[in-house]
């Protein structure tokens, strides 16, 4: 009767020879949070590590960003005016455009992309403009997202991103760009984008704490899986060239279901929350740092091709052997 054979007892050698699944630093985007003044960095206070930038500070965190060799930004920028139609978000002179130009006037070896929302620009903080009884108006939000989309690209903008979860945007977007001659600038959709409790420390980070209600008449039920793919397919059918699971750690069911169900590009966003938690779980020495590598390949195991992480900086330390 032949036994069953014995597994495979891998040294470090053989599992790096045998693994199914690595972690490039190719694979990351490092969020940035861009804000208006001078002579500013300043760490957010629930994003131990996180810091936000003026325009005079972003020089020194672009090379060493581009040192430990991530190729891919994620923009967000905080404006010291706002108003009920977000108009900072599509002034050509706004602080994300200026950061966009900033940064290719200091490196061209960075893709440049931009979250476009209207929730860090609007006074109320919603991520669109309010009918008169206070609802978020789909129709009218999307012309001004398309002019923020069109200003991002105008500036120099490599890639935007909307993660307004308005209903047609990727669409009107797409018609905007390229009736304004960027044909070129590519869409990656927040498609899958859950109303969730693990983007509390982005709100802080970024000034975007709605003022009143939430955002639940937009963005997805935490319940709901086959919406998720209803958005997703929506999303691709109207030219969003790379699509989005936004939070990853709790939705990577959800990653998997895209990745199985569409022939696209996959981005996942390791959103404030899940980076806060697991930062102070392993600073308060309850986890040690493979935790972080353990959780972040877990959302390349998962079925993303992409990750979004405030992790970017120490895992391409991690991979490049530096403390």
């Amino acid at each position: 009767m032949n036994k069953r054979p014995r597994r495979l007892r891998y040294n470090a050698h053989i599992r790096g020879l045998v693994r199914e699944t690595d972690l490039q630093v190719s694979d990351l985007i490092y969020p940035l949070f861009i804000i208006e003044g001078t002579n500013i960095k300043e760490e957010i206070s629930s994003l131990k590590g996180v810091y936000r930038f003026s325009l005079d500070r972003l020089e020194e965190e672009i090379h060493e960003i581009t040192a430990l060799g991530i190729q891919y930004v994620l923009l967000f920028g905080i404006p010291e005016h706002k108003d009920n139609k977000g108009s900072e978000a599509y002034n050509d002179e706004g602080i994300v455009q200026k950061a966009i130009r900033k940064i290719k006037s200091i490196t061209d070896s960075l893709y440049v992309i931009t979250d476009v929302c209207m929730c860090e620009y609007t006074s109320h903080g919603h991520c669109g403009i309010l009918d008169e009884n206070g609802y978020v108006h789909n129709e009218k939000s999307l012309y001004y997202l398309g002019q923020v989309a069109v200003s991002h690209a105008k500036a120099g903008a490599d890639m935007v991103a909307p993660s307004d979860m308005m209903d047609g945007r990727v669409g009107y977007m797409r018609k905007e760009l390229d009736e304004c001659g960027y044909t070129h600038v590519p869409i990656m959709s927040y498609s899958a984008k859950y109303a969730s409790s693990y983007y509390g420390p982005f709100r802080e980070a970024a000034g975007s704490t709605p003022a009143f209600g939430d955002r639940k008449t937009y963005q997805m039920d935490y319940a709901n899986s086959n919406e998720a793919l209803r958005e997703v397919s929506l999303d691709i059918e109207e030219g969003a060239d790379i699509v989005m699971v936004k939070p990853a750690l709790a939705y990577l069911d959800i990653i998997r279901r895209v990745k199985d169900t569409f022939n696209v590009p996959i981005a996942a966003y390791n959103v404030s929350g899940e980076y806060a938690m697991l930062k102070l779980a392993v600073e308060a020495g309850l986890l040690d740092e493979q935790a972080v590598m353990e959780t972040i390949l877990s959302i390349k195991r998962a079925g993303a091709d992409i990750i979004i992480t405030y992790f970017a900086k120490d895992i391409a330390k991690k991979l490049k052997g530096m403390r």
